[in-house]
């Protein structure tokens, strides 16, 4: 299973993101864990769970750098929310990117 967390400011604006990934990947038949947090929340999730690809959403994406140094010992890939897809709410593409990532880390 893949697991996939987007990070955005207040966890809310990329719920239906989530769940139109979720959809996504139920359609394609991909096993996927696609949740989203608030950016306040991404450590304490990060002990608990093991997570293979965060994307930032557009208000977050600051925190790339600041992330990778801090999870450089974990083998998460990070990366940004393709501006567009988010804009446009598109799980799929979104979901296409993520799995991309998977990918490539493997």
């Amino acid at each position: 299973m893949n697991t996939i967390m987007l990070v955005c400011a207040a966890g809310m604006s990329t719920s239906l993101l989530v769940t139109k990934m979720q959809r996504a990947a139920k359609e394609k038949g991909v096993d996927a864990d696609i949740f989203a947090v608030s950016a306040g929340d991404v450590d304490s999730i990060l002990e608990k769970k093991v997570i293979d690809v965060l994307l930032l959403g557009p208000q977050v994406k600051f925190m790339k750098e600041q992330l990778e140094e801090r999870l450089s010992n974990k083998q998460i890939t990070i990366d940004s929310i393709n501006m567009q897809y988010y804009g446009m709410m598109n799980g799929e593409k979104v979901l296409e990117q993520a799995l991309s990532l998977i990918e490539k880390k493997s």
